[in-house]
């Protein structure tokens, strides 16, 4: 009885304590929910838990067993969620407890039952309840934060499972916002960013170009990156490097559109857009982009773009719009910008020594030499350094114009002043290839070679073809070694050039010298046998053409429809329409189409020269692919069926064509084409083609045709014989 007693007297204790911590706290419920456990929830895998419990007894003589339970890890610490088996089997879960790892201490942090004292305030915890005492103010812990969002992963992890699918299966159906959102998403790696804007790069870059917008925004989300000023950069990049500027415009114009895509810095965008059109060779492209980021005020142009476009309009010879962009430089944005804080801004710039540049690359193009003195002229007043660079765009201007003399003054200039670059020699080797001097073409590299300056592939390449000119084509191989040294263009294209070279001084010897040696280094491209077959028909050496021909057939060499047309007049230059005829058909088994613009006066010579399987060919060819064929080729074959005495097949050969082509051929033509042939027609197969005609004018829309034919038909019986023309009066 005693010892019930006393435990009673525990109890009521117990209760009154926790009824005094009520009154003495407010009580205060918790903005992110429920920290801890539901009451009442069955012990799940207790055998498991068993050697980790830890027994407790409490007053009154209740016994409790707690677990301890690890958690995701964040750094250097631990989540740990304490549960408390008590009351017969019912499992309160209490607190989480963040463990550090590096020193084994342990964070109590809001929500567990032991009372904390920071600062001034005292923190308790009752049951699943939280207090706080009044006139204080608390501020959450680390601890408590991190709590937080494992619970909140928590209950992610608790729903994904209860779905039973992916959240992300429909990731490429989101909004732009979800995928621009970096809150609560883990850090990529830079080498894992650079792999995906590759991949979406080359992704683009094998796209259609008129796929729909929802398409083209599909495929930019696919690549799961955040849309900011770097990726963009990069994938405008690696499209120039693809050299697919289309895309690359398109990707730009796509995000402008984007209004959830806001940059104050652009100009870097639209600064690698101008690169990238400058590389591609389209000025009109950069100019409207140049107009475009003068619109507003974080994309205005700065000294980066205005070179680019400097460079871009230089090389493509627009003198005009070159010096529109330097006013642009000088005179304030026409478009009134909202400045905001920079009222002070002032955009102006004045010209440096790279636009100057590209106005010289304009006098090359328009052959100015005029402009030269000019710039030189305003370089000096601002005091600006002219550079190696600059005199050597000089002396193009000058080599562009024929002033050979000025091109050697201003070597010499640069030569007192300084040591020439590579530039200026290649322009000098130039000028005294221009002029015959080969001698002091080869005195001039020397010299180059003696002061230790490295030459460039084009320089080596320029005097190689000067070598050749001369006919000295042993010393041009020569140059070879050194053209591979610092070559960035395949061997086979410097081979070439040099072929060329020989051909365009008329030494035929010397280029088959070099294409046959050529062929110990690397094979001939088609470029390079497109020369030589070219070289043969103008020389009038048809069997080395053939011969030539046939290689290139039986060779790994593809020919194309150059080679075919070349082969295919030599031919017929020669008389050789047997040889027209095979390399005609094995021009169209090839996959290559008739053009009548090129092909139908040799069709036509080769049909006249006896060879009908020519025109028969050329006629299955069109109808089979639903093309018209041309008027003279119809007329042939119409003859042609009259000849053999298929008098329903000549009438076909009208019938098959659309009435409107052949309307307007007047019987005096078909009168001249039966007269033509007339050694070939017999006068019976033309009176039966008078009464068939006559049966078919009346009832055929092909009335003016025909009427036409009879016409022809009648005029040519009528002079050929006087029996017939009794048969045509008595008709």
């Amino acid at each position: 009885m005693l010892n019930k007693s006393s435990k009673m007297r525990d109890i009521d204790q117990t209760d009154k304590s926790e009824s005094n911590l009520n009154e003495k706290y407010i009580r205060r419920s918790d903005s992110f929910g429920k920290i801890g456990g539901t009451v009442g929830e069955s012990v799940r895998n207790k055998n498991a838990k068993e050697k980790f419990a830890v027994p407790k007894v409490y007053g009154g003589g209740q016994q409790a067993r707690s677990y301890q339970e690890k958690g995701p890890k964040f750094g250097n610490f631990t989540v740990r969620e304490k549960s408390v088996e008590k009351y017969s089997r019912a499992v309160r879960r209490e607190h989480s407890t963040v463990f550090n790892v590096k020193d084994s201490s342990g964070i109590e942090p809001l929500g567990s039952q032991k009372h904390k004292l920071e600062g001034k305030n005292e923190i308790c915890q009752v049951g699943q309840r939280t207090y706080q005492n009044t006139g204080t103010k608390f501020e959450r812990s680390r601890a408590v934060e991190m709590q937080e969002k494992v619970k909140q992963k928590r209950d992610v992890d608790i729903e994904r499972e209860g779905s039973g699918r992916d959240i992300d299966k429909r990731a490429a159906f989101k909004t732009f916002e979800v995928f621009t959102d970096v809150n609560n998403r883990p850090r990529v790696l830079r080498m894992e960013l650079e792999e995906r804007i590759k991949k979406l790069a080359s992704r683009l870059n094998a796209s259609d170009l008129n796929i729909p917008e929802w398409k083209f925004s599909k495929l930019m989300h696919s690549a799961k990156i955040r849309f900011s000023d770097h990726t963009i950069l990069r994938v405008v990049q690696i499209l120039g490097d693809y050299g697919n500027w289309r895309r690359a415009l398109q990707v730009v114009q796509w995000l402008k559109s984007r209004e959830r895509f806001k940059s104050l810095k652009t100009r870097y965008i639209y600064t690698t857009v101008l690169n990238v059109l400058g590389k591609a060779k389209r000025p009109s492209e950069a100019l409207n982009v140049f107009h475009s980021m003068r619109e507003e005020l974080a994309s205005y142009p700065d000294l980066a773009a205005y070179h680019c476009i400097a460079v871009t309009l230089g090389q493509a010879g627009l003198m005009k719009e070159l010096f529109d962009v330097i006013d642009c430089m000088r005179n304030l944005p026409e478009k009134k910008l909202n400045l905001g804080p920079l009222q002070k801004w002032d955009p102006r710039l004045e010209p440096d020594l790279v636009v100057y540049n590209g106005v010289l690359n304009a006098c090359v193009q328009q052959k100015q030499w005029e402009g030269a003195f000019w710039v030189l002229q305003q370089l000096k007043l601002k005091g600006i350094r002219a550079t190696n660079t600059t005199y050597g765009l000089v002396m193009e201007v000058m080599l562009a114009c024929g002033k050979y003399n000025l091109v050697y003054e201003f070597f010499n200039k640069v030569k007192r002043s300084n040591i020439p670059s590579a530039l200026n020699y290649k322009v000098l080797i130039n000028a005294l290839w221009r002029e015959g001097k080969t001698e002091d073409a080869i005195l001039a590299v020397k010299d180059m070679e003696q002061h230790g300056i490295v030459g460039t592939a084009g320089l080596y390449y320029d005097l190689a073809r000067c070598l050749c000119t001369a006919g000295q084509c042993n010393e041009a191989l020569l140059q070879i070694d050194k053209i591979c040294k610092v070559a960035k263009k395949p061997l086979v294209v410097t081979y070439s050039g040099l072929m060329q070279a020989c051909i365009d001084s008329n030494n035929i010897e010397n280029a088959r010298y070099i294409f046959n040696e050529m062929q110990k280094f690397c094979a001939p491209n088609l470029i390079a046998c497109n020369i030589m077959l070219k070289t043969y028909k103008q020389h009038k050496m048809f069997d080395e053409a053939k011969g030539h021909f046939i290689e290139m057939i039986n060779g790994k060499v593809v020919p194309d429809k150059f080679t075919f047309n070349t082969m295919m007049e030599a031919c017929v230059e020669n008389g050789k329409f047997e040889d027209f005829e095979w390399v005609f058909l094995q021009m169209l088994r090839r996959g290559h189409h008739f053009d009548a613009r090129r092909h139908l006066k040799m069709v036509m010579d080769a049909f006249r020269a006896g060879k009908d399987g020519v025109l028969e060919a050329t006629w299955e060819h069109l109808t089979s692919f639903g093309r018209v064929p041309p008027v003279p080729l119809i007329m042939e074959r119409f003859c042609l069926k009259l000849k053999q005495g298929h008098i329903p097949s000549a009438i076909s050969c009208i019938t098959n064509i659309e009435e409107s082509q052949l309307r307007n051929i007047s019987p005096k033509s078909w009168y001249n084409l039966l007269s033509n042939n007339s050694n070939q027609l017999e006068e019976k197969i033309v009176g039966k083609l008078v009464e068939e005609m006559n049966c078919l004018v009346e009832s055929s829309e092909y009335k003016i045709v025909y009427e036409n034919i009879l016409g022809g038909c009648k005029k040519f019986l009528s002079e050929k014989s006087e029996p017939c023309n009794q048969y045509l009066l008595i008709k």
